[in-house]
């Protein structure tokens, strides 16, 4: 039990204070205190019910509420609280000292001062006090580790999770001033599909942060089978899995066109950090130091993240030269889009362009990285891993046909690459499969949605950032999808965007009606070879002169099947914005901030 202000009120009632007296004690708490000569003219239980209702609690906690008359003759009331632990024998409560009972009274008086955490409140307790923090202590659950599941007491029916730092200045410590600039960073970012900052407070040399949506499972378990998340997954009816799937894939997109909106990039998107929670809701990782190096030991820090570099976009393992470097900040095109660097991005190729250790290159500054379109690039690898799960394809299957190229005969030898960026060709057979597989499904208009979202995720996987749509682009492309293919009326996240000008790509993102694509046509994944003869125009907002995204040709999106004869012309095509209008939903308005930062420098979100 937790006592806050409104439970000691609603309590410490004069019936509550009479059923803790005997008849006599109970005949004196009209008379007036014994302080003041008879110059008062309140009562012990108006002292008790104006002044002192924590100290009475507390009185009857340790076994002697008859000793509030005493406390009250000599003017103590519930300011005084907490009371020194040198200070606690002035209270005269027992015969002579005790130093066992002024112990406890001194721990016990912290039960009756408790000061809720609330949110985007960052407090400060004393090392005696108490945090109203109650952590989950399910079997199975971690325990005395850095990453807790918590409640509050004033959030009831409410998880968090909770992140413990350790204050100072040696290695694997954080100061204090570093904690509180974070949290600064984390509070601009808060988010239904997003674990958020929710508030934070120091204690006994440590710091604590808490974000919202604390997780029971996560994507990668999910793909693994992990028992307790595929029971919940099969448990769900399969007319409201096949949505549901759908649903997820527009919320993480919506999510990232928040992100990206706000200037920031996640920076670290793959299935361990698409969260879910027992009511199958889904939501990012924050991209915070708080939320994910508080968890790392030191040599986890150093190691190979094999799950980070199969899902990293090939410019997060492209190093530049310098003299390609000097090319692209002048302007020349040709340094990014056909020079023979840019086509060398695994770690597992010697060269000058690339770094020396696998270890270190995703920590190695890439002057030329877009992290917003390196965003991009991940986040259709978890779309297409949604949908192999929809048409009941394993993750290791998929991991398998991937790195089917690399292999060669005899035993032993390297782990095989399974990356989407070194191995696009697996991977367009496998989307080839997915769309043949979804052709053949007639029961469900769900997997009529399956082939074009393919469509906009091979655009997503280019491996040219310039030519991958925007968040915005995608997020609006898939609500297309979903609301007119798969026919789910309200997706679960509806944001307007704004003007007109900011739906500049779906100009670039056009509609054909291709059936026999739809039926499994191929994919092609653009890789740089193919854009060496490629018109380019800037991308925007990018603050490299040679950062540029492809122009409207060889920019379109085929999403096929999504537009009738009738009104496939240009001229009959209605802007998303007046789409959604035609559903009658109001929805909120994102921040009117702009879609790309006005610096060339991103706010990298690490993990």
């Amino acid at each position: 039990m937790w006592w806050d202000t409104s439970r000691i009120e609603s309590t410490v009632t004069r019936d509550f204070v009479c059923s803790h007296l005997i008849p006599e004690e109970i005949e004196r708490i009209d008379e007036q205190p014994g302080f003041g000569d008879g110059l008062t003219d309140g009562s012990y239980w108006e002292w008790i019910e104006f002044k002192a209702k924590r100290i009475f609690l507390l009185l009857v906690d340790l076994g002697i509420p008859d000793q509030i008359f005493g406390v009250i003759d000599d003017s103590w009331d519930d300011t005084d609280l907490p009371i020194a632990l040198d200070q606690v024998d002035r209270l005269a409560l027992t015969p002579g000292r005790d130093d066992k009972f002024v112990k406890k009274f001194y721990v016990r008086q912290f039960h009756y001062l408790v000061h809720y955490i609330d949110r985007n409140q960052h407090a400060v307790y004393e090392d005696d006090e108490l945090v109203p923090v109650v952590v989950d202590k399910r079997p199975g659950l971690a325990s005395g580790s850095s990453v807790d599941r918590v409640g509050l007491p004033n959030r009831p029916g409410e998880f968090f999770t909770r992140r413990r730092f350790t204050i100072g200045t040696d290695p694997g410590m954080i100061t204090i001033e570093n904690f509180l600039n974070e949290i600064k960073g984390a509070q601009n970012l808060q988010g239904d599909h997003l674990a958020s900052y929710y508030a934070s407070y120091v204690h006994q040399g440590c710091a604590y942060v808490l974000f919202t949506q604390s997780s029971d499972f996560n994507l990668k378990s999910l793909l693994s089978t992990t028992p307790g998340s595929l029971k919940l997954w099969k448990s769900i009816p399969k007319h409201d899995r096949r949505r549901l799937v759908m649903n997820w894939i527009h919320c993480l997109a919506d999510t990232l066109c928040y992100i990206h909106r706000k200037g920031r990039s996640h920076g670290n998107i793959k299935p361990s950090t698409t969260l879910f929670c027992s009511t199958n809701h889904i939501f990012y990782s924050h991209m915070s130091r708080l939320y994910g190096e508080g968890s790392m030991s030191a040599s986890e820090k150093t190691a190979f993240d094999r799950e980070s570099y199969d899902y990293a976009a090939p410019e997060q393992w492209y190093r530049p030269s310098s003299s390609a470097l000097r090319r692209t900040m002048t302007g020349r095109r040709s340094s990014i889009s056909t020079s023979s660097e840019s086509t060398t991005f695994s770690i597992n190729r010697g060269g000058s362009d690339t770094s020396s250790t696998a270890s270190s290159v995703l920590h190695t500054p890439n002057p030329l990285l877009d992290p917003q379109a390196a965003d991009v690039y991940s986040l259709g690898c978890v779309i297409l891993e949604l949908l192999s799960l929809q048409m009941k394809r394993t993750s290791k299957a998929f991991a398998s046909h991937r790195a089917a190229k690399h292999k060669l005969a005899g035993r032993g030898g390297a782990v095989l690459d399974s990356s989407y960026h070194r191995n696009p060709g697996q991977v367009e057979t496998w989307m080839t499969a997915l769309a043949k597989d979804a052709s053949k499904k007639k029961d469900d208009v769900v997997f009529r949605g399956i082939a074009p979202v393919l469509h906009v995720v091979a655009r997503m996987l280019s491996a040219v950032p310039q030519e991958r749509p925007t968040a915005q682009e995608v997020e609006q492309v898939l609500y297309k999808i979903l609301t007119e293919r798969c026919q789910i009326s309200e997706p679960h996240c509806v944001h307007q965007y704004g003007s007109e000008a900011g739906l500049l790509g779906l100009r670039n993102l056009s509609i054909g009606e291709q059936e026999e694509e739809e039926e499994g046509g191929s994919f092609s994944i653009a890789t740089r070879k193919h854009m060496s003869g490629g018109s380019l125009s800037p991308r925007p907002g990018s603050g490299f002169s040679g950062h540029t995204r492809s122009g409207s040709n060889s920019a379109s999106i085929d999403r096929h099947t999504m537009a009738s004869a009738e009104s496939s012309s240009s001229g009959e095509r209605l802007l998303l914005q007046d789409v959604r209008a035609s559903h009658g939903r109001s929805r909120p308005e994102w921040p009117a901030s702009p879609m790309y930062s006005s610096s060339p420098t991103f706010i990298m979100g690490t993990n």
